[in-house]
């Protein structure tokens, strides 16, 4: 998982940036109505049920440890001069010292992470490319035999939690290809190299507190302790820090173990369905648009039903309406796929807040569940800005009063609704997506 917002990290519009960052591996969940941390990239058709189940989160074990705020802008002259003081203070803390010299007695810097965390990508990933390099035959093939082996399992938290057993599936495909990548990074050191970098020091510290808080009650032991250079554990690659909140005992053995199963299938389904999942609704269902349509309506949200009496109909005949409210999406703009979200779409989001992301694990579970994918063609001739293009582009539209917020060069949701307001007042259709060919007129 990268460090990019994802569920457990980190981090929906509706004229969404279609253009994902990608930058190192796969992702990883944080707490609901937090933003996800950054991760790494890695890389259902039923009929409505007459009623909604909306679970709440279990109450937390305990609350996670946070460092002293006083210490994130401190500078250490070496990475031992950190990790002393970050041994000090976590004593002081009231944590035992031989479980903190436990934990943190080998760690050593890993360059490597501090490197990967400051990558970043100079084109941004169309969303059909993220979404077909994630859904590939052999994932699909591999999520339905998991549905199999797993049937008492996936049964058991889909009843409990209300989240789908191919959704989790989905997750659990995209983000360790059902448990074939974990990550063999050696998690204390990649985030003990994070805290001393200063960047994120008090995630960084936060996620150690709370790996501490995981060796003490006995769900794992320090040599397990590997994953993702971002922080992400296990076969649905959590983060420390929500694993903590979310993380269930899925098998009875008394641990709450991320490298288990049981355990990950079962948390990721407490954890979605904390989050606010919608029991018998998909994420989004894909559209066809009637002659004349209104594009005004473009992030408006509406029932389903409101939406089929404007003439909006299914574009591959899967069932679609009753009262649970949704919005139109166009991820690759006006001559690409229409969809239809739901709110389970931004559930997914709280694992990894990128809609590209959202929309391969929504489209991988319909596949995976034996429904079809989007059938829509994209417009595969169309071309990202770089980052220093989007710059250009923020800069122009703030300049220009669109509120496009902090040019940093990432085309996301803001920067979106920033240009399709533009589009709007210039005689265009607001898709709000942004190409080469779409900010012609704007940028250049």
């Amino acid at each position: 998982m990268t460090m990019l917002q994802h569920p457990l990290f980190r981090l929906s519009a509706v004229a969404f940036a279609t253009l994902t960052v990608i930058s190192c591996t796969s992702t990883t969940p944080t707490a609901p109505p937090t933003t996800t941390q950054p991760t790494a990239p890695t890389p259902p058709s039923e009929p409505v049920p007459s009623r909604v189940v909306i679970v709440q989160p279990q109450t937390p074990t305990a609350p996670t440890p946070t460092p002293a705020p006083s210490v994130e802008n401190r500078y250490y002259g070496s990475f031992g001069d950190w990790k002393s003081d970050f041994i000090t203070r976590t004593i002081a803390g009231g944590h035992a010292s031989h479980a903190v010299h436990g934990l943190m007695g080998s760690a050593s810097l890993n360059s490597q992470v501090i490197s990967l965390d400051g990558r970043q990508a100079e084109f941004a990933k169309m969303p059909w490319s993220y979404v077909e390099s994630a859904v590939t035959s052999g994932r699909v093939s591999n999520g339905r035999a998991k549905l199999r082996e797993y049937p008492s399992l996936l049964s058991r938290a889909e009843s409990q939690y209300g989240v789908p057993r191919e959704v989790m599936v989905a997750i659990w495909g995209i983000e360790s290809s059902y448990g074939a990548g974990t990550g063999s990074t050696d998690l204390v050191d990649a985030l003990s190299s994070l805290a001393f970098d200063g960047r994120r020091r008090s995630f960084a510290e936060g996620e150690l507190l709370a790996m501490l808080q995981m060796i003490e009650r006995g769900d794992v032991s320090r040599s397990q302790l590997r994953g993702s250079w971002a922080g992400g554990m296990g076969h649905t690659q959590f983060i420390p820090s929500t694993w903590i909140k979310y993380g269930v005992d899925g098998n009875g053995d008394g641990q709450k173990n991320p490298w288990t199963i049981s355990d990950a299938l079962t948390s990721t389904a407490h954890y979605l369905g904390a989050s606010g999942w919608v029991s018998g609704v998909d994420a989004f269902y894909e559209v066809r648009l009637p002659t004349g349509f209104n594009y005004q309506l473009l992030g408006q949200k509406q029932s389903l039903e409101s939406w089929k009496s404007l003439g909006v109909v299914s574009a591959n005949g899967e069932y679609f309406g009753g009262h649970a409210q949704a919005e139109l999406w166009l991820p690759a703009g006006v001559n690409g796929p229409a969809l239809l979200l739901t709110p389970n779409f931004d559930v997914i989001k709280v694992y990894n807040n990128s809609s590209s992301y959202a929309l391969a694990v929504a489209t991988l579970a319909k596949r995976i569940a034996g429904g079809a994918g989007i059938s829509g063609n994209w417009p595969r001739h169309e071309q990202a800005l770089s980052r220093s293009e989007v710059i250009r582009l923020q800069e122009t539209l703030n300049a220009k009063g669109y509120s496009a917020g902090k040019a940093d060069g990432v085309a996301g949701a803001n920067t979106s609704r920033a240009f399709a307001r533009w589009q709007a007042d210039n005689g265009r259709i607001p898709d709000g997506f942004i190409t080469q060919n779409s900010v012609r007129g704007l940028v250049w």
